[in-house]
């Protein structure tokens, strides 16, 4: 019989003490350990592996399958399908769209059978969304419960191709204690699922809410147990971004965009026109554009800067797509070298559409932005942007800038503004649209060219 003892782990990033601490030693956080009741011994299921050392040299690399999800936006998101017998963790907050992806993408995906676990929701209530969305569930097979160990024998006896568990927060497991969704049970009913997937070679999805921080039940808690993590967001109105952050089968950062309607999530068939704003004439002062890389597409990104009269004696940044210290630094750096005060100013800074950004090659179009509304000088509307900002002020290259700028041409930029391409000839930086640093930009962007193209 197991021996139960008690620990104290922390909520945030799962360090455990034999005694409460106010402080976690590991992360810093405040308040976040609780009292835990856990059994020393607690025995997990395993799939087939070497019990003995091998030699690299002769182990066979196996090419696994791909299943096609049936959504080309999932496809693309999962690098090409989703991988046989691989495990994917699907985070995003409350209500936001994750059960209606995951049984669309169970009802399209090209396998024979599905194993729908669902311990949040009624039969009756799955069986209505179904119905709305237009789903025929003949291949789809419903278990409501919560007891893992009761999930896992009904895995191990349908033997699906596919199983959604929906959500991870709710399943129990008795020898890690009575309480669902503590750092305990998450880690060992995750451990508990890949391992009986991986044994019968089924595919996983597992979904999982997100905390107030906006990471999965903890910082890193569960992401390294699983081959993929995917986050679903919020975009404007009712845009909808998945966004791939780990994958051991593909590439990270890809973006999958869908739109939330009344039969369901649709996919975005031109993307290009989410993240700008259709205007007439010129463009309002404190608006640039970027030419972002998301994963493999290219994304024309509008963002909105607003620089106001500080209301108290400290500035402020306000900034929630856009990292408010990122902001900081790039308005620093205006400061610095291209002589604008912004210390005595808040700062206000939007992207378009809802797009989180953290690509570098947005820094040039954020300080241009910031400019445009300190000054109160528009940018001209034809103009996009790319580039790194450096705190010497100097524009730095940016990957695929080649690939940027033709994007930019194909959706009806004149001017796509950047540092010099290591493939372009040294006389290429007296070009009006190849920049050196901060100055040489606004010289280039704000003040008209002569009859030559050079600035006056």
């Amino acid at each position: 019989m197991a021996k139960e003892k008690t620990v104290y782990i922390c909520s945030e990033c799962g360090h455990k003490e034999s005694k409460w601490a106010g402080r976690c030693v590991a992360c810093g956080s405040w308040n976040t350990f609780t009292e835990e009741s856990i059994k020393t011994k607690l025995k997990f299921s395993s799939s087939e592996r070497n019990s003995e050392p091998v030699a690299l040299s002769r182990v066979t690399a196996e090419e696994k399958g791909r299943i096609d999800c049936g959504s080309e936006e999932m496809n693309h998101v999962l690098g090409g399908g989703l991988t046989a017998d691989s495990s994917v963790l699907l985070g995003g907050r409350p209500g936001i769209g994750k059960s209606t992806l995951l049984l669309q993408t169970a009802a399209a995906a090209k396998v024979s059978s599905i194993l729908y676990v669902s311990g949040e929701e009624s039969a009756s209530q799955i069986k209505s969304r179904a119905d709305r969305l237009g789903i025929n569930p003949q291949r789809i097979t419903l278990f409501i419960e919560t007891d893992l160990e009761k999930i896992s024998s009904a895995v191990r006896s349908v033997k699906p191709e596919l199983l959604i568990v929906d959500s991870i927060q709710t399943v129990v497991c008795k020898e890690a204690g009575i309480i669902p969704g503590t750092v305990n049970q998450l880690k060992f009913s995750a451990c508990e699922l890949v391992s009986v997937c991986k044994e019968i070679g089924a595919a996983l999805f597992l979904t999982a809410h997100v905390t107030k921080e906006g990471v999965i039940a903890g910082p890193k808690l569960l992401e390294h147990l699983v081959d993929t993590v995917l986050y679903f967001e919020d975009g404007a109105d009712v845009l909808r971004i998945l966004r791939a952050e780990k994958n051991r089968f593909g590439a990270v950062d890809e973006l999958g965009l869908f739109t939330m309607e009344e039969n369901g999530l649709k996919e975005v068939e031109n993307p290009s026109c989410l993240f700008t704003v259709s205007r007439e004439g010129a463009l309002p002062a404190g608006v640039a554009c970027a030419m972002i890389m998301e994963g493999s597409r290219m994304l024309p990104i509008e963002i909105q800067a607003l620089v106001t009269p500080a209301q108290s004696s400290l500035s402020r940044v306000f900034s929630d797509k856009i990292d408010g210290k990122r902001v900081s630094r790039i308005a620093a750096v205006l400061e610095k070298h291209a002589g604008m005060k912004f210390s005595d100013r808040d700062l206000y800074v939007n992207v378009a559409g809802g797009m989180r950004l953290n690509e570098p090659a947005a820094d040039l179009a954020l300080a241009v932005a910031l400019h445009s509304s300190r000054t109160g000088i528009p940018v001209p509307r034809s103009v996009i942007l790319a580039g790194e900002l450096s705190l010497a002020g100097e524009v730095r290259p940016v990957r695929f800038a080649e690939k940027r700028e033709k994007a930019a041409l194909k959706a009806g930029y004149g001017r796509f503004i950047g540092p010099r391409r290591p493939d372009q000839p040294a006389s290429s930086k007296n070009s009006p649209n190849t920049v050196s640093d901060i100055g040489d930009c606004i010289r280039k962007i704000f003040r008209a060219p002569d009859e030559n193209g050079s600035p006056k």
